[in-house]
Parts: C-alpha cells; sequence; structure tokens
C-alpha cells in the first residue's frame, strides 16, 4: 500500500486542492450550497471520465518513457503535467475559440467566463479539424506498432503477424491512413471535407515530424546505453508523448462541454484526470508492468487505432465517449487477461517475461 501511495500521492494531493478550489468557485458563482454540491459533483465526473478513457494513453506512454532515462520521466512528470494541464486543457480551447472568432486572448477569455454558451458553441464548431487532427495523429500511432517487421511478440495473430510482414512495403501505413481521410471526407461537405483533409495531413506531418525529430536526436546522441540498455533520446521522446497526450485529450475536452460548458469546471476536472494518467505511466514503468504482461502493449494500440477511427469517423456521426472508453478498457482488459493466461500456460513468472519489441 505505501508503495502505491509513492506513484499516487502527489495526484491525490492535486485532488483535493482541485475539489477545494471547486468548492471555493462553487459557493462563490453560485452563492447556494446546492450549486456548489452541483459544481463539485461534475469536477469529479469529469476527472473518473478522464482517467477511464485515458488508460490507454497511459499505457503506450510507458512504451516510451521506460526507454527513457529516470530524469527525463521526471522531466515528464513535473513540466509534461504543466504541458497537459494549461496547455491542452485551458489554453488549446481559448486559442481555438480566439482564432474562429478573430479575437484577443483576453477577449476569448472574458467569453469563456461571461458567455459559456458562445464558448462552447465555437469550440464544438471546430470538432471537424480536431476530429482529422487527432484522429489521424493517433491512427499513425497505434499503425506504426504493428507495422513493424521487427516486431515478434503477436496477440491477435492472424492479423498482426500479417501486419508485420506487408511492412516491408515503404510507407505501407501512411498509404492507408490517407485512403482512409479520403474515403471519409467524401461523405462531407466541401468547406467541411477541405478543413478534415487539411486537418488530417496536419496530423500527419506532425507525427511524421516528431518522430522523425526523435530520431535524429537518437542518433545525435549515439544511443547512449545505460546498464546495457539503449536509451531513447530524452528530448525527442518527451515531444513526443506530449503531442500523444494532446491528441489524446481533444476528443475529452469537446466531450467535457456534454456536462459543463464553464472553462473553470472543465479545466479542473480534465487535470484531475491528466495528473492521474502520469502517475500510472510512472508506476507501469517502475514496476515494469508491460514486461510482466505480455499482450499489455498490443491491447492499448489496439485500443489507439479504435480510438483515432472513432476519431475521424465522429466527422460524420456523433460516437458517444462512453462507448469509447468502453472499448478501449475491454480491449486492454482482453490483453491483460490473455497475458495472465500465457504465463500461467508457460509456466511463466511474470517477472520473467520478456517485453514485446517496439518500433
Amino acid at each position: 500500500m505505501s508503495t502505491l501511495l509513492r506513484y499516487y500521492k502527489f495526484s491525490l494531493v492535486f485532488t483535493l486542492v482541485c475539489f477545494g478550489l471547486a468548492v471555493w468557485y462553487g459557493a462563490a458563482s453560485t452563492g447556494s450550497f446546492g450549486g456548489m454540491l452541483e459544481i463539485l459533483w461534475i469536477v469529479a465526473i469529469l476527472s473518473v471520465l478522464e482517467v477511464s478513457l485515458s488508460f490507454d494513453n497511459a499505457v503506450v506512454n510507458a512504451t516510451v518513457l521506460k526507454q527513457m532515462d529516470e530524469k527525463w520521466q521526471q522531466r515528464f512528470l513535473v513540466w509534461g503535467i504543466a504541458i497537459a494541464v494549461f496547455g491542452t486543457r485551458i489554453i488549446f480551447p481559448l486559442a481555438i475559440v480566439a482564432i474562429a472568432a478573430g479575437i484577443g486572448p483576453i477577449e476569448a477569455i472574458d467569453l469563456s467566463l461571461n458567455n459559456p454558451q458562445e464558448y462552447e458553441r465555437i469550440v464544438s464548431s471546430a470538432h471537424i479539424g480536431i476530429a482529422g487532427f487527432g484522429g489521424a495523429f493517433l491512427a499513425m500511432v497505434g499503425l506504426k506498432f504493428f507495422f513493424d517487421g521487427e516486431k515478434d511478440v503477436h496477440w491477435i495473430t492472424a492479423i498482426e503477424t500479417r501486419l508485420s510482414r506487408v511492412s516491408a512495403l515503404p510507407a505501407i501505413e501512411i498509404g492507408l491512413l490517407l485512403v482512409v481521410l479520403w474515403i471519409i471526407s467524401t461523405f462531407l461537405p466541401q468547406a467541411e471535407a477541405l478543413t478534415f483533409l487539411t486537418a488530417g495531413m496536419l496530423g500527419l506531418a506532425t507525427y511524421i515530424a516528431v518522430d522523425a525529430l526523435g530520431s535524429w536526436l537518437d542518433q545525435k546522441e549515439q544511443a547512449k546505453k545505460v546498464s546495457g540498455t539503449v536509451m531513447r533520446s530524452g528530448l525527442g521522446g518527451f515531444l513526443y508523448l506530449e503531442v500523444l497526450d494532446a491528441s489524446f485529450s481533444f476528443d475529452g475536452v469537446i466531450g467535457a462541454f456534454a456536462l459543463s460548458n464553464n472553462m473553470i469546471v472543465i479545466a479542473l476536472g480534465l487535470s484531475i484526470g491528466a495528473m492521474f494518467v502520469r502517475s500510472m505511466t510512472i508506476h507501469l514503468v517502475r514496476q515494469g508492468t508491460l514486461a510482466e504482461y505480455r499482450y499489455l502493449e498490443h491491447g492499448a494500440f489496439w485500443a489507439i487505432i479504435v480510438l483515432g477511427s472513432i476519431m475521424l469517423l465522429s466527422a460524420l456521426v456523433h460516437i458517444p465517449e462512453v462507448f469509447t472508453g468502453l472499448i478501449g478498457a475491454t480491449l486492454i482488459g482482453f490483453s491483460l487477461w490473455w497475458s495472465i493466461r500465457f504465463n500461467r500456460r508457460n509456466g511463466v513468472a511474470p517477472a520473467e517475461v520478456e517485453p514485446s519489441s517496439q518500433a
């Protein structure tokens, strides 16, 4: 229990602080005990939803973070949370409103506080572009994991072995994503189709740029060896994780408006979830969970492909966030169960299981 608290102590303290702020803000803004409880309840629900929808994010974060030294792991937890909380959950929606409405940042903040209905309308109107960008980036993250010729551990063997074989074809995953973007765009009105395609291309270009930067930094640092293990470039991995986290959070920010259109309430709830995702990530890395459970990474990356696909399809139809979260949780749950079954059948202690290879 004490070991568990070591990983989640700061997140628990952060949660209490956010709940305290929610109580203060609720009492100050509504002037009633019932109004304060309602705001506190919404903050709690948003935080739970963010954590439940982002467990696959934590698992994928851990696959990257385990290749980085402890210094950069700690920077991800400290600096990364500031970017996740203030950047993605607060500044990002304000930037959308400022750009879409052609107003300055101060006016955007004023709009969010004094005219939340209009603020919600403007942020929600940007959904087509967000779906294209976030969906394309996440789809590439998932596809890159499975289109890997050196990957020798497979969970859904019938599919994964074939994807591994065709990975010899250059940029096959990029071509597949471009075809999907084009097909979805054909069902959209002309103006929305252009927005969707442009955003999707930018998402693809961002993935390529971040991945290339990470590879370049790896080579520049000559793949430093720590305890016999090749370590990933700290800066490259950090940037990759931040863009990944932002892509995961896009839908959460938009979906939060189903419960509240108040910027402060949304920021408090989603920030708690973001903090717990980081604590889960560090926990997975330090405990060696990915090595213990052979197929856990596979479940997370399948969940990412599904999430990316849902984001892309959400440009056409609304898909409830609860449905998205349930699919991700189901895939991860199955992969965890399959890993435990593998360990039992082979009589291998969890700590002895070799981790699957990662591109």
